[in-house]
């Protein structure tokens, strides 16, 4: 029978026969509601359930009670598990439909469906990471981790709940909407490209503005590489863990004469760039250089540069594979990158640097977006 109106057309079963088999009819499916909830490097917050048997992790969230709406629920078991009142959510994010036949389904549990909403939590602030409270009979613990480091604590289909998600904030892409783990419409960059966060240690180090000191070696150049409309490309390396984003650029050879021609180099073979007018934003101080063999004190370079080609993708020599290439403007980089607050600083420095040495746009959201494997003309 089909449904001509809105439900509070529809009368009480039992007034009229019809109208009752109707009701019966219609499919019933179990509403949850959680949220996307990071620190200020982007790592995703999970929380461990003490009643779960398979020792799984979760997303803050819980179960839609009767005549409550998803949004209203997600913000009641933000209270209720986390302790944080009046957290906002910014938008929804994904929408999910689990079937009852599904793998990730605990056998034995009478399950009609499930449909989920998942919203952006937001990032919290130090203060609000330590006012975080758990009602110890229902969580044991909460963690915040990378998102690759969370794929190993939750059950599969949750986990890819969770990337749809958090990618949805991260490129500034429509809703996503997936069924039994898999998107339904067109799959975002971020996802066909498996691009992660890497929390990155040296995250709050400052950057210092003036010249590196001539003591200090440049062990390393990494660029904010603009386009003409103000984006700026991303390289991502791809891993069996998932792509890892980058700014172009990388460890200054012995045979570059500058740490500029370290950035040329690195960016061509990287993401097939050409660059022009590269100028120094400042350094940050590495105290140890672990990362290449423990030589000491040590300068790594932030730079800006213009774009004047993207060429056809190609492999990268260093590394054997072909990095894959993504425009975001620079709030949306900073994200990726895992530099919290101080990349975002950094990232406006770049803009302001961009605006008044080029004349370039502030670039207006926009979705991330793959470039296309045979380059960009750019004007």
């Amino acid at each position: 029978m089909a449904s001509s109106g809105s439900p509070s057309d529809h009368v009480a079963p039992g007034s009229d026969p019809s109208v009752a088999q109707y009701a019966t009819s219609r499919h019933a499916a179990w509403l949850g509601a959680a949220a996307i909830i990071t620190d200020q490097v982007g790592r995703v917050l999970v929380v461990h359930p003490t009643y779960r048997p398979d020792d799984s992790w979760l997303l803050p969230g819980g179960v839609v009670e009767s005549g409550e709406h998803p949004h209203v629920t997600c913000r009641r078991e933000i209270t209720e598990e986390l302790g944080l009142a009046d957290l906002p959510l910014a938008r929804l994010l994904a929408v999910h439909s689990l079937s009852p036949h599904h793998p990730d389904v605990q056998s034995g549990t009478p399950f009609p469906g499930e449909v989920r909403f998942v919203f952006d939590g937001g990032t919290l602030t130090p203060d609000q990471v330590e006012a975080i409270r758990l009602p110890r009979e229902e969580l044991s613990e909460y963690a915040f981790m990378e998102t690759r480091d969370a794929l190993q604590r939750l059950r599969p289909v949750d986990g890819q709940i969770m990337l749809a998600a958090y990618r949805a904030r991260l490129g500034n892409t429509a809703t996503a909407h997936l069924a039994d783990g898999r998107h339904i419409t067109d799959v975002p960059a971020l996802d066909r490209l498996d691009v992660h966060v890497r929390y990155r240690p040296m995250w709050d180090s400052p950057l210092n503005r003036g010249p590196v000191p001539g003591h200090l070696p440049v062990q390393q150049a990494w660029s904010w590489c603009f386009i003409p409309d103000g984006r700026v490309v991303v390289v991502a390396d791809p891993g069996p863990r998932g792509a890892l984003p980058m700014l172009p650029g990388g460890t200054v050879e012995s045979t570059d004469t500058t740490p500029e021609d370290t950035l040329h180099r690195e960016a061509a073979e990287e993401g097939q760039l050409t660059l022009a007018d590269p100028v120094r934003l400042g350094w940050v101080l590495d105290e140890t250089g672990e990362v290449y063999g423990g030589v000491g004190p040590n300068a790594r370079l932030r730079l800006a540069a213009r774009v004047t080609g993207i060429g056809p993708a190609a492999v990268d020599p260093a590394t054997g594979r072909s990095f894959a290439r993504l425009l975001a403007t620079p709030a949306q980089a900073a994200a990726l990158l895992g530099w919290g607050p101080p990349g975002a600083r950094q990232a406006q420095l770049a803009v302001e640097a961009a605006r008044e040495r080029w004349g370039l746009p502030t670039a207006r959201a926009t979705a991330i977006e793959e470039i296309p494997a045979k380059g960009v003309r750019l004007s």
